[in-house]
């Protein structure tokens, strides 16, 4: 992971630079209050819509459980619970303080780790693996929360009129259509809207549990532990099984820590202990008092017959739309996820669109939105009812989940220090509570389970073998590379000179680059001056300006250049250039010509990887988008030069 980027494959990735100054995130000036009325729009929307489906699911679900006081009060009593450990302790009081400059997620706290790791390769080597698979995983999460949220949303016309049904199906297909369709240009207009009608969707919610418990307020004893305790020592296997369903309950809870970068720490601690978790537990209940009123026929969907017939078509329209500003949620971070990735080295450049001159994450990745949108709408029509869909849903969240308690074992004992006996008696509460729910997941493989492990174990192969390939073929150009000295001092005095500024994109800051040698071969001449540039991305999410810019003389008009950005930030060669003046003359891009490599690999008599992922290999580097876009070259000073690699 922590190799050096560049032009060779015009991608970036991880250098571990310690010295790096991230910018601060959040603006002192923004008051906790607004950031938080922000945070429930884009950080709890998936959480949130969880009462559409969870706690149906539990008794109408694939492992149905008897409709009785004692099942219904173990099961809210689990879900509070649930949130309690998982949510409030795990995530929002413990996790979020593990925070890269700001940046929270299992990229970022990968790259922190990462950085801290140094002297054990070995074994950061497997945390490495570990995060970009919960990485992998997430990509299944964020194709199954837009068809359950949406479908789960939309099913409530077939409740409110049975003779709807039939057009459940192409109203959710029509949605997600629209809602992929929007993304290109951007959703800084609509996102405004985006806390205010969460905010009405968790009082509605709220305020229709409230007057369920009235009608039976016994259902409040569920907050008790003992409720939860109990249902395990009445009906053990029953309750494992259920746990599957409940689980569903607290999916979203990662998002908390992934968004921490957009809103800080503390307006989502507010946000989620002051408004979210009481919104969503008055619902449970209040869905729990229903049924223990009305039995079977409530069960069809208790979210919506909590509300009364008047106001279910209201109520259809405000959860549809909580649904869309979910799924919203887990697109934009299907798309900062894959930028990430790109950043550090594991994935192939791929076109990066700007939807918002203002706010730098809005971005639009095109392949990613299309491959989402064709894997969503086939997930709705091949599983037909969101009741289908949550058996596919919950093993990637919770194998994600698990596998942060691996990252988080890291941080305790190696970043923070913490005395063992405290570490291990939390994080033995977050083993057990996780495990349990990661193996009673894993009951549903077969009947959709498998889906989003295939997801992750097709992106985890995809990510590792980039990563791979990338490592492979530095190595190889780095082994054939002639030493700069002896370079300078034999080309200077035998090549012809002529003016401009000659940059050459290299991936390592070691060696002549393979596009000078094939230039000074066939064209027989040097620039007046020579610049050698590597692009480096740090473990950190952003490089201040100052830091941006390391520059060596090696004399005779050649200077060895290292640009540093973070890997949340995206690289810009131009712009960093004409803030140099520290070799000769400022650039002038009109004066200055970029060269860069294009590799073409040959197989190899010591092949550094089994030959079908040297064919994804090759496959990926011939689709990766163009390096000049990338590091965003001027488009009529670039020239582009070809070699061959063996890997």
């Amino acid at each position: 992971m922590a190799d050096e980027s560049g032009a060779a494959t015009g991608e970036a990735a991880v250098i571990a630079d310690p010295q790096a100054e991230g910018h601060g995130h959040h603006g002192a000036q923004a008051s906790t209050l607004k950031l938080a009325v922000g945070a429930i729009g884009i950080v709890f929307g998936d959480i949130g819509t969880s009462p559409l489906y969870a706690f149906r699911e539990t008794f109408a679900g694939h492992h149905p459980l008897a409709l009785d006081t004692r099942h219904i009060l173990g099961v809210i009593s689990l879900m509070f619970w649930s949130m309690m450990l998982v949510v409030t302790l795990k995530y929002v009081t413990i996790i979020m303080r593990a925070d890269n400059k700001g940046e929270g997620g299992s990229l970022a706290l990968l790259a922190l780790i990462n950085r801290n790791t140094t002297d054990r390769k070995r074994w950061a080597s497997g945390i490495v693996l570990l995060g970009v698979f919960a990485t992998a995983l997430f990509y299944g999460d964020s194709m199954i929360t837009p068809a359950v949220s949406v479908l789960s949303a939309v099913e409530g016309l077939a409740v409110y009129n049975p003779s709807f049904g039939p057009a459940v199906l192409p109203t959710a297909v029509m949605i997600l259509v629209g809602l992929f369709a929007i993304q290109s240009g951007g959703t800084n207009r609509v996102a405004a809207l985006f806390g205010p009608i969460m905010l009405l969707y968790f009082a509605v919610i709220s305020t229709l549990g409230v007057l369920s418990i009235i009608k039976s307020p016994e259902v409040l004893f569920a907050l008790n532990p003992y409720h939860a305790v109990a249902f395990f020592a009445l009906d053990p296997l029953a309750a494992f099984l259920a746990l599957g369903a409940v689980v569903l309950a607290v999916t979203g809870a990662e998002a908390l820590y992934a968004d921490m970068g957009h809103f800080g720490r503390n307006p989502i601690r507010v946000s989620w202990l002051f408004f979210v978790l009481p919104a969503l537990m008055m619902n449970y209940m209040g869905q729990g008092a229903l049924l223990m009123r009305e039995g079977m026929v409530a069960l069809e969907s208790p979210f919506y017959n909590l509300a009364p017939q008047w106001f279910q078509l209201p109520l259809i329209g405000i959860a549809t739309l909580a649904a869309i500003i979910a799924s919203q949620a887990v697109i934009s971070g299907a798309f900062s996820v894959t930028q990430q990735a790109i950043q550090l080295g594991f994935m192939p450049r791929l076109r990066i669109a700007h939807t918002s001159a203002a706010t730098v994450g809005q971005i639009y990745i095109p392949l990613i939105n299309w491959a989402l949108m064709v894997m969503v709408i086939l997930l709705v029509l091949s599983f037909r009812t969101s009741s289908n869909l949550t058996a596919a849903y919950g093993i990637a969240v919770t194998g994600a989940m698990f596998i942060d308690n691996v990252l988080l074992t890291v941080v305790l004992f190696r970043l923070w220090k913490w005395h063992w006996a405290g570490a291990v008696a939390l994080l033995s509460v977050f083993y057990v509570v996780d495990g349990a729910y990661l193996a009673a997941n894993l009951t549903k493989i077969p009947d959709g389970g498998w889906f989003p492990l295939l997801i992750g174990f097709i992106v985890f192969t995809l990510l590792t073998t980039w990563s791979r390939g990338r490592a492979l073929m530095i190595e190889r150009m780095r082994e054939s590379a002639m030493p700069i000295p002896v370079f300078v001092a034999s080309a200077a005095n035998s090549a012809v000179r002529v003016p401009g500024t000659a940059v050459f994109m290299t991936s390592t800051p070691d060696g002549v680059p393979h596009a000078l040698l094939h230039n000074l071969k066939h064209n027989k001449v040097l620039h007046e001056r020579v610049i050698l540039l590597t692009v480096k991305i740090t473990d950190v999410p952003a490089v201040e300006d100052d830091n941006r810019c390391h520059l060596e003389d090696l004399g005779r008009g050649f200077f060895r250049m290292i640009l540093k950005y973070g890997f949340m930030q995206e690289p810009d060669v131009p712009a960093a250039l004409k803030r140099i003046h520290e070799c000769g003359q400022s650039f002038r891009m009109m004066d200055t010509s970029f060269f860069l490599a294009r590799q073409t690999l040959l197989p190899s008599a010591r092949p550094g990887m089994a030959i079908w992922r040297e064919k994804i290999f090759a496959w990926m580097l011939r689709n990766a988008e163009s390096a000049m876009e990338f590091f965003r070259l001027p488009t009529n000073r670039v020239v582009e030069l070809g070699s061959q690699v063996e890997i």
